[in-house]
């Protein structure tokens, strides 16, 4: 999806509604059966979930471990940018999975972002060309145990005026 079309469908960076219905039928997300649970009109919470199917299940019947890294990719991005406004570009950088447990079921992955966060980052970035903040969040199963922890850094800087 590109971030034109991301742009579009947030009207101005705050359409909740509209990004959990265009990112469940984004065909990455549609094939592995990965679903947007939950945006909040803020943008500081979303969860995901995705059941076990055949079709993201690997060779030994639990859940593929591209899908479950594709099912935490996005999102951090997307708060930021929905919440820091136009005036700042933001990119994914690198990420890094480490499987904790064999993925059966429906497992799931909240990602939270707060206000104090938010205040950080724009308070360094008062000083500094850019910065580079980790986010990490864990995949669970049903009964809460974390199948794999994701940290994904991000690329945040000031616009440049035109």
């Amino acid at each position: 999806m590109t971030r034109n079309v991301l742009l579009k469908l947030l009207g101005g960076y705050n359409n909740s509604h509209a990004l959990r219905r265009a990112v469940n039928f984004w065909p990455p997300f549609l094939g592995a059966g990965i679903r947007v649970k939950h945006i909040a009109p803020d943008m500081k919470a979303i969860d995901v979930e995705m059941k076990l199917r055949w079709w993201n299940a690997n060779y030994v019947g639990t859940h593929f471990g591209g899908s479950l890294f594709a099912m935490t990719d996005p999102f951090y991005m997307l708060m930021l940018m929905a919440n820091l406004g136009r005036d700042y570009v933001v990119w994914d950088k690198a990420a890094s999975i480490r499987y904790r447990r064999p993925g059966k079921g429906t497992v799931r992955a909240e990602f939270r972002l707060t206000d104090v966060q938010l205040d950080d980052l724009r308070n360094k970035l008062k000083s500094l060309p850019k910065y580079e903040p980790t986010f990490k969040v864990e995949v669970k199963d049903e009964q809460g145990t974390v199948i794999a922890e994701v940290e994904k850094l991000l690329n945040v800087r000031k616009k440049e005026p035109v």
